[in-house]
């Protein structure tokens, strides 16, 4: 009886680990798109609230991007900010859009004003959106143009760590881009499914934006979005040639504050999207909307190891090396393969496996610090470090 019970116990794992291998497995790298003479218009929107430290380095990586500048603007949302950030986004060359609504703060709200602005004033076909603490590659317009000049409506950029080696964090940050980013998107790409867009270095059309308002508020509003893009039938395509770099905090504190918003909000929007997406895909036999509802109930890989280690250590000890144990052991090899090929992925190389005996010490800091915190509350900015040159 113990057996079956910690068997049945395991069969969530194992849905679980088998549906991060197939991923896994489906991740291979495909050859870019043709790239095609630059003709469409791109205004590049960099929401910003109290960013002055690094908001020109931004924004001289989006000016240097490999694309006629006539077809180009850099808008920088300078929303709610106490600081010089307009003063010094602007003096950096990019047009500075002031917001002033302390009553609506947050990502999203930046968001909907750039792109009421961008489509009033109906200059750029499409706009994409980097995250005021990144740097971007020159390829970045190239590969949205070549993908929009297909069809696609919205693209997502890869992601990246900029700042990968300044702590076992960021090592571990680089590694779960690699694992939640890049290898579940690029398998999704050569399925035909939805990548979903994760907010920094996304490519939206702006007949896209005419015809599905982004009315997404919440504390993970391109999740939100990109759920709401799938259930009206539109893919987010991939594009794994160009990657925008973010920094990632290093210290416990900041950290801590950006693991919390992101794992609360995703865990509320599960509870409020979940089953309708699964209603939906059965209802229109979707595999894209079957797909997003499983990527937003699989837990954090994280809890899946922490699940997955007390599980082994129940069966061994309860029942031995018996049935359980082994369902158990497949979870965990399947996991295995899903965690070695976002290592490949994530260019972290021998120096970054020493990260990995951190990872008990992550994971349970990690739980503490989502049990600890169940609402996922409002918007709060996520502490900053001092960028590098």
């Amino acid at each position: 009886m113990i057996d079956l019970l910690l068997a049945a116990l395991a069969l969530p794992a194992l849905l679980v680990s088998g549906y991060l291998f197939l991923l896994a497995v489906r991740s291979a790298r495909k050859a870019a798109p043709r790239m095609v003479p630059p003709a469409l218009r791109f205004d590049l929107i960099v929401p910003a609230h109290d960013e002055e430290a690094g908001i020109a380095r931004t924004v001289r990586s989006l000016l240097a991007v490999d694309y006629p500048r006539q077809l180009r603007r850099v808008l920088v949302v300078a929303d709610n900010c106490t600081d010089a950030t307009a003063v010094r986004a602007q003096a950096a060359g990019a047009e500075v859009l002031v917001r002033d609504e302390p009553a609506l703060r947050g990502k999203g709200y930046a968001l909907a004003h750039g792109f009421g602005h961008s489509l009033r004033e109906a200059w750029a076909d499409a706009v994409v959106v980097v995250d005021a603490d990144s740097v971007v590659p020159a390829n970045l317009l190239q590969a949205f143009g070549a993908r929009l000049s297909q069809g696609a409506q919205a693209v997502q950029a890869g992601s990246a760590v900029l700042n990968p080696f300044d702590s076992w964090r960021t090592q571990l940050m680089a590694l779960g881009f690699a694992l939640f980013n890049r290898v579940r998107s690029l398998a999704r790409e050569n399925l035909g499914l939805s990548c979903g867009l994760r907010g920094n270095g996304m490519c939206l059309s702006a007949a896209l934006l005419r015809e599905h308002p982004a009315q997404a508020f919440s504390i993970v509003e391109d999740l939100e979005y990109g759920l709401a893009l799938g259930r009206a039938g539109v893919r987010v395509h991939y594009a794994d040639e160009t990657s925008v770099a973010s920094a990632m905090v290093s210290t416990e504190a900041a950290a801590g504050s950006q693991r919390r918003r992101w794992e609360l909000g995703r865990l509320a929007l599960a509870r409020r999207l979940a089953l309708p997406l699964l209603r939906d895909a059965a209802r229109t036999r979707s595999a894209m909307l079957l797909d997003l509802a499983l990527d937003l109930l699989v837990p954090p890989l994280s809890f899946v190891a922490l699940y997955l280690t007390a599980g082994l250590a129940l069966s061994a000890l309860a029942s031995g090396l018996r049935g359980a144990f082994f369902l158990w052991l497949t979870s965990a090899a399947l996991v295995g393969v899903s965690v070695v090929r976002g290592w490949v992925l994530s260019g972290i190389g021998l120096r970054g496996l020493g990260a990995l005996f951190q990872v008990p010490r992550y994971v349970i800091w990690k739980a503490l610090l989502v049990f600890k915190s169940r609402e996922a509350g409002g918007w709060v900015r996520t502490a900053r470090e001092e960028p590098r040159p």
